[in-house]
């Protein structure tokens, strides 16, 4: 019984580095009237509650905000936000993003964080 379910906590958590996520298809892709470090502000202090810090890092023109996992630090999601002339452009990768039940705390945060 121990066994199963620590195959099962592996399978879900996974061990996906940031490029394995961003090699899947976004689970959002969006324009904001934010920039993009007032945007991932917004993200990362929705997600305090839920998750560990949050790793931020430059991008392009932009940030990059790399999510850990709600049991491990390893990235569950990775944000790539990019400057715009009058705003930013959003594109979220999840890990598990062929779950249908995975958690919704991400997905919250960054639709709530999207307008003004």
């Amino acid at each position: 019984m121990k066994r199963s379910v620590w195959v099962l906590a592996l399978a879900l958590g996974g061990c996906a580095s940031v490029s394995d996520i961003n090699q899947s298809p976004p689970t959002m892709s969006v324009i904001s009237g934010k920039k993009p470090h007032e945007y991932a502000k917004c993200v990362a202090d929705k997600l305090l509650k839920t998750r560990g810090p949050l790793q931020m890092e430059p991008h392009k023109n932009g940030v990059r905000m790399i999510v850990p996992g709600k049991l491990s630090a390893l990235p569950a999601a990775v944000f790539d936000i990019d400057e715009r002339s009058s705003g930013s452009s959003i594109k979220l990768h999840e890990s598990m993003s062929n779950v249908p039940v995975r958690p919704g705390d991400v997905q919250d945060a960054a639709n709530a964080c999207i307008s003004g």
